[in-house]
């Protein structure tokens, strides 16, 4: 292992050597008393998840998405809001590694996706909506119906349903709005930003928090960091010193 600075290389393969068990340590440590809720975002040099007109797909390397494919695999749910199944129509499974694939869960508080989504494939893996919506449908998945607060489900109210179905390891991958609303409310143990070698300049940002009048006010998790091939650069934070126990 060579390591500069706080930068970890490793010379041997990702998935077989102790990059991998270093980056997942913490998901096998966790207690089974409580959820463990890791949230994923991958985005440019500077900051963009997406350009002005939505386009995403192609920002993240080839590594960064095997990476988000090894999360997949070591959870029990990924969670998604409405947005993402509307602008993506993500599978949601684990394709690029070998792993099951986990839950599929969906955050849809008013109901705008309808019953339809890649998400919905008859694959096996369990497939929950979460919604405030008396109306809404997703075909074959269980409606889990939440009380949303100026048009939000609270995040703490979605891992507590979740946990109360076995779900305790849980991704949340996207968008943007969702994994915000997750941090802001203290709901996220650890932090995995995938920055890919690209500048966009302009576009959607991967975060959009509470604004703060102080700089001593951020969060300043600590934070290992991984190269991971082909540019892609992964930033593992530690945000368990801001999560909130509730369960």
């Amino acid at each position: 292992m060579e390591q500069t600075g706080s930068v970890i290389r490793f010379p041997v393969p990702f998935e077989s050597g102790p990059q991998a068990r270093a980056i997942f340590a913490p998901f096998r440590a966790a207690s089974p008393e409580r959820s463990f809720v890791v949230a994923q975002l991958g985005q440019s040099l500077d900051g963009r998840i997406a350009t002005v007109s939505g386009e995403s797909r192609d920002i993240s390397g080839g590594a960064a998405l095997d990476h988000l494919h090894r999360i997949r695999s070591h959870v029990d749910a990924v969670v998604v809001g409405a947005g993402t199944i509307l602008a993506d129509d993500p599978q949601l499974t684990v394709r690029r590694i070998a792993g099951k694939n986990p839950a599929r869960v969906v955050i849809d508080p008013c109901g705008r996706i309808g019953a339809r989504g890649k998400w919905l494939a008859r694959d096996g893996s369990q497939r929950i909506l979460i919604t405030a919506s008396a109306v809404a449908r997703g075909e074959g998945a269980e409606i889990v119906r939440i009380d949303a607060h100026q048009g939000l489900i609270p995040p703490a109210a979605i891992i507590e349903a979740l946990f109360a179905r076995g779900l305790r390891r849980i991704l949340v991958e996207g968008g943007a709005r969702t994994i915000s609303n997750f941090i802001d409310s203290g709901c996220v143990d650890r932090l995995h930003v995938l920055v890919a070698p690209v500048i966009i300049g302009s576009g959607r940002t991967g975060l959009d928090l509470s604004p703060i009048e102080r700089l001593d006010m951020a969060l300043r998790p600590r934070a290992e960091v991984h190269v991971l091939g082909g540019g892609d650069v992964l930033f593992d934070c530690d945000l368990t010193a801001c999560r909130k126990r509730s369960n």
